[in-house]
């Protein structure tokens, strides 16, 4: 069995969200604090969660925009997959050459698109009382902040277990040495494909928002099975 990923073993997340409940002004965001997470203390297996991914026009969340999110429910033993949802929505900013050719969204693709902002009371409703799964929360937790921010005046914040997190704390020698590079060793990537590849999970078409999120549910769901226990706490894996 794996060590922890957190540094701190209960993070008050339950106790921000009720703060954050008691202060938030919009009625979607306040439903969504409203209704909490599970405590740290909760075995995993009993942990309702939510995969989330976002394709962007760059890596800059103060410079870039969301422009498709994809997400679907599961838990330790199933993924629920008529909770899957997929939307594209309309950049504040231009998309970028780079972008396009990254997740395929074009000008066309986003010319009807809503504003995220009316997406958003069904997509926090869909991750109102889970705890999100993300591969790379640097994109994920900043971005929609960023976004919510812009359109309703006050931010979002919510606990994540990152597949990536937990792919770098089980391999953290994954950097190669010089003696290693000389011998023609390859470094091991963390990467979502790369690390659902060591699972001997399916190859999916990367840089799709929903693929990518079921991508992600699948790859926890593989990492509890081989690194962790059902009774592992949840706050064993959040941040």
């Amino acid at each position: 069995m794996s060590q922890p990923i957190s540094c701190d073993h209960t993070p008050a997340w339950p106790q921000q969200l009720a703060q954050r409940a008691s202060t938030a002004s919009d009625p979607r965001l306040k439903r969504y604090f409203e209704a909490g997470c599970p405590d740290g203390h909760t075995p995993i297996a009993d942990v309702p969660m939510v995969a989330v991914d976002f394709e962007t026009t760059g890596l800059n969340p103060d410079e870039h925009s969301i422009v498709s999110i994809g997400l679907v429910q599961f838990d330790y033993h199933r993924i629920q997959g008529h909770s899957a949802r997929h939307w594209l929505v309309h950049p504040l900013q231009p998309l970028h050459r780079q972008s396009v050719e990254i997740h395929g969204i074009t000008h066309s693709d986003i010319g009807d698109a809503p504003d995220l902002e009316v997406v958003l009371e069904e997509l926090l409703d869909s991750m109102a009382g889970r705890v999100a799964v993300v591969h790379y929360q640097a994109i994920e937790r900043p971005f929609i902040d960023v976004a919510v921010k812009h359109r309703l005046g006050e931010g979002i914040t919510f606990p994540v277990i990152d597949t990536m997190a937990i792919e770098a704390h089980l391999h953290p020698n994954r950097r190669l040495s010089w003696w290693q590079k000389l011998r023609g060793d390859k470094p091991i990537s963390i990467r979502l494909a790369d690390s659902r590849t060591r699972y001997h999970l399916p190859h999916y078409p990367p840089h799709h928002a929903l693929t990518d999120a079921l991508a992600t549910a699948e790859l926890l769901q593989a990492q509890l099975q081989h690194h962790f226990s059902p009774e592992t706490p949840l706050g064993d894996l959040w941040l």
